[in-house]
């Protein structure tokens, strides 16, 4: 039940953070939705809502969405001259890395982020085991250790703080 009241209250701040408008209709709506979401959601989103009043997480999260742009930017240049070279130089496969994270919402935003980084595709999740398949566009390496450093360490060691 805690989960869900501080579910609400967190889709309640960012409904009115998103629409910025203190009108009746605004708030009205946004209560509606953050009361279903809550309903729906509240007990998926979050195993322990109390991190979620730790100012660190959201200075730490500020600093992940610093570094995710930083290697978009980098995987962005580096994809586009892939496919503007003459050859299009590529290896694609599907790797296995090994990742540190052990909770639902670290895992999901490891393998979003690194899906919306371009040249990597999150295929698959084994939480149990702790692994992620990614599908990369030039494999560098079939080293589970190796490929893990070069993929997911830039993104592991940030989320770890935020969500675990």
């Amino acid at each position: 039940m805690y989960s869900k009241v501080v579910t609400f209250f967190i889709s309640f701040l960012i409904w009115i953070l998103l629409c910025f408008s203190v009108d009746w209709q605004h708030i009205l709506v946004g209560l509606l939705v953050s009361l279903i979401v809550a309903v729906m959601m509240g007990d998926m989103f979050t195993s322990y809502p109390k991190k979620w009043f730790e100012p660190r997480r959201y200075w730490w999260f500020l600093y992940y969405l610093l570094v995710f742009a930083w290697e978009c930017m980098k995987s962005n240049i580096d994809v586009a001259c892939r496919v503007l070279h003459p050859r299009l130089p590529i290896n694609p496969g599907i790797v296995k890395v090994k990742t540190m994270l052990k909770t639902e919402p670290g895992l999901t935003f490891l393998a979003n982020f690194i899906t919306l980084t371009p040249g990597t595709f999150s295929v698959d999740i084994d939480q149990e085991n702790g692994y992620l398949y990614i599908h990369w566009i030039d494999v560098k390496t079939e080293d589970i250790e190796k490929a893990s450093k070069i993929i997911v360490s830039r993104f592991e060691r940030i989320l770890k703080e935020v969500f675990e």
